[in-house]
């Protein structure tokens, strides 16, 4: 699945980023959220009309045993400082897991891994090891790292510790600063190691929080199952390059970042017997649901193909080089690859932007937060409500609602 740019229809290419800005007031943005997770804002869209309620009264506004789907990725403490000899301050930012490269193997490794990082004050760390040491429990801890390789802006940092017997996941635990948005224009404080998690995260990964999901609650999701729905979850570890703005001037120069997904073989079932009543908490979500489209057909073209091989690049909704096949198909394909193969899960990344143009497979409501200005976030929106973005969010601007990660939420629908 090459990507040929030449290939994608200038009416997606060409897509003028100047066209999803909206002026965004800094008391908009909520720095801080909501004491009750679950009494925020909702705004509701469907059949081009907008409403708000309660977030807690969402329930309300879905069609009857909806399938609910909802990442359960959980935010690491993936910063790390340093102090050189020099007292010059080096930030390492982990990205994603190298060596090994499996998620959980990663953060379990004991003695030494490596991670893909940015880092910050560059131009301070020449070269050489950099150290640190800290407690965990009552016993010292060493930890050191060091640049084996640079790809772009991001490096390859071999981590090793002392003593050894520690995992990964404790090292950062310890040492780690959960990252936080920088449009919040804060360090991170105490509370967020709670409210910037999700209250169903458990899989480690992220460097960002799915926010869409910080509205709910235990009472919410008892709610949700007492009223018939079905909760499932999937997991995508959101990337830095969540927060990568558009730099050009239109979209078919911008490159996405790709994110892993895995996504069991149960929910895969579960989407094909709900059919047209599947909501998608958070953009993370509709992006893991949607890339499954792509990935059954490839499967239609090539069903012994590699793993690696499902990968789903970014432009290849908006290309003719697939077989268009029907939703139902292509998670028909998946099932049969994941048994053929004695696979309980399918474990792929995805690079997919969905911007106007694209036609939605899988999802039918969208549960997200209000996006910045000129985000792939924003045209992905545009994209669900067929262009109807700006009516959505002037009424959100006008009634005063709260913005971005901390801020309120809406129910989008697409009936």
């Amino acid at each position: 699945m090459s990507e040929k740019e030449t290939e994608i229809p200038a009416s997606v290419r060409q897509i003028n980023i100047a066209e999803y800005d909206y002026p965004l007031p800094d008391g908009l943005i909520a720095k801080y959220p909501l004491n009750e997770r679950d009494k925020s804002k909702l705004l509701v869209y469907g059949n081009g009309e907008v409403g708000e309620s309660v977030f807690n009264r969402m329930p309300d506004f879905l069609p009857e045993k909806s399938l609910i789907v909802f990442n359960n990725t959980r935010v690491i403490r993936a910063r790390l400082f340093f102090t050189k000899e020099t007292g010059a301050q080096i930030e390492i930012f982990c990205l994603e897991p190298e060596e090994p490269r499996d998620y959980a193997m990663n953060f379990q490794a004991r003695g030494q891994c490596r991670q893909t990082c940015l880092i910050g004050n560059l131009k301070r760390w020449k070269g050489g090891v950099l150290q640190r040491t800290f407690s965990i429990g009552n016993s010292a801890v060493t930890l050191t790292a060091e640049r084996k390789q640079t790809h772009g802006h991001t490096h390859s940092i071999l981590f090793r510790w002392e003593p050894p017997s520690c995992s990964f996941a404790e090292i950062l635990d310890a040492a780690g600063v959960l990252p936080i948005p920088p449009y919040l224009n804060r360090e991170t404080e105490q509370s967020d190691l709670q409210t910037y998690q999700t209250v169903y995260s458990k899989i480690k990964g992220s460097v960002a929080a799915p926010t869409a999901g910080l509205h709910f609650t235990p009472e919410l999701l008892g709610a949700l199952d007492k009223k018939g729905f079905i909760r499932e979850e999937i997991t995508l570890h959101v990337g830095a390059g969540t927060f990568k703005p558009v730099q050009t001037d239109t979209i078919g120069e911008h490159e996405m970042h790709a994110e892993l997904f895995s996504i069991n073989r149960s929910v895969i079932a579960r989407l094909l017997a709900h059919a047209g009543r599947i909501t998608a908490v958070g953009t993370t979500s509709v992006r893991a649901l949607e890339s499954l489209y792509y990935a059954g057909a490839a499967l239609a073209v090539n069903p012994d193909a590699a793993s690696e091989t499902l990968a789903v690049k970014q432009w290849i909704p908006y290309r003719n080089e697939l077989s268009q096949i029907s939703s139902e198909d292509a998670l028909k394909n998946i099932l049969n690859y994941l048994d053929k193969n004695s696979l309980e899960k399918l474990v792929t990344s995805t690079q997919i932007i969905i911007v106007p143009g694209y036609e939605f497979h899988i999802v039918n409501n969208m549960i997200t937060n209000f996006h910045q200005p000129k985000s792939t976030l924003l045209l992905l929106v545009s994209s669900f409500v067929k262009g109807d973005w700006k009516k959505i969010y002037d009424y959100a601007l006008s009634h005063d609602f709260r913005f971005l990660s901390y801020g309120d939420s809406s129910l989008l629908r697409r009936e």
